[in-house]
């Protein structure tokens, strides 16, 4: 495992835009077995609406079919990673909900998968993706290759999202000082009326401050 990590990373190292490390991750992903691989991360811009951004290296008609649709709602890979970042292994239960999804990403060849997501510090979400057409992902394939899909998910978070978040992060404009007491107060539970009287005179304070 060691030798193949330092082979990975290093390849990673050298990628210069997120269409390189995404193509490293690829290589790595069917160095352990799979065909396809495909890495979403979503930026928390709105909590209504997060903007998602997709990598992969599914068919084009499945890429297609799978935004037209509207997969990313139903899928329930998707659903599963926004709970936990326990790894998840593709099945008719886990598909039981969407079954026409299920049978058309199996019509493209997307019969066994295993899918892992990652969060950081930023509120970014990133999920793994790893799929083949056959051989089913058997209990002692997962044993040992296991720490390899996991490390593989969390490498591929922490380049790809320097790629494709790092220009997200430069919109969001850094919060003031009476901002982080708004915040901070109301984290801490104080009754709105007590927390105006005490945002005013604090913001009274500050002004008084700024202005010498």
């Amino acid at each position: 495992m060691a030798l193949w990590t330092h082979d990975v990373l290093r390849r990673l190292t050298g990628a210069h835009s997120a269409e390189d490390a995404f193509a490293q991750i690829a290589l790595g992903a069917r160095e352990l077995g799979f065909e396809y691989c495909a890495y979403g991360l979503r930026l928390p811009l709105s909590f209504t609406n997060p903007k998602t951004l997709i990598l992969s290296s599914y068919e084009r008609g499945w890429r297609e079919r799978h935004l037209k649709a509207g997969c990313l709602r139903t899928d329930p890979t998707v659903a599963h990673g926004t709970r936990s970042t326990h790894p998840v292994v593709w099945s008719n239960k886990l598909f039981e909900r969407a079954p026409q999804m299920w049978e058309e990403a199996r019509s493209f060849g997307l019969r066994v998968g295993w899918a892992q997501s990652c969060f950081d510090a930023d509120g970014r979400m990133g999920m793994l993706t790893l799929a083949r057409s056959n051989d089913r992902l058997t209990r002692k394939e997962l044993l040992a290759h296991d720490p390899m899909m996991r490390w593989l998910a969390n490498n591929a978070h922490l380049t790809l999202a320097g790629h494709l978040g790092g220009a997200q992060a430069a919109l969001h404009e850094p919060l003031t000082r009476r901002q982080v007491e708004v915040l901070r107060w109301t984290a801490d539970g104080k009754p709105a009326l007590t927390r105006f009287v005490a945002i005013r005179r604090r913001c009274a304070r500050l002004d008084a401050i700024d202005g010498r």
